[in-house]
């Protein structure tokens, strides 16, 4: 049976796969959101720099909470 320290460590690599996930998929937002303004659709290039908004302020979230489990 695992202890705390290996469970955190699990716990910490799950989370630093899914802030890569998280990671992409903004990478693959952002250059959309490109193409979209470019052609004229202002409305929803705005649409998904929020959504990339929210990706960033998870993604620190997330990395803070990797950090501590690591740490722990």
């Amino acid at each position: 049976m695992p202890n705390q320290s290996d469970c955190n460590i699990f716990t910490a690599d799950a989370l630093t796969l899914l802030l890569h996930n998280q990671h992409a998929l903004g990478a693959a937002i952002e250059e959309l959101t490109h193409w979209i303004s470019g052609t004229g659709a202002d409305s929803v290039a705005d649409n998904a720099v929020t959504a990339l908004e929210t990706l960033d302020r998870n993604a620190q979230a997330i990395t803070e909470a990797i950090l501590r489990l690591r740490n722990s």
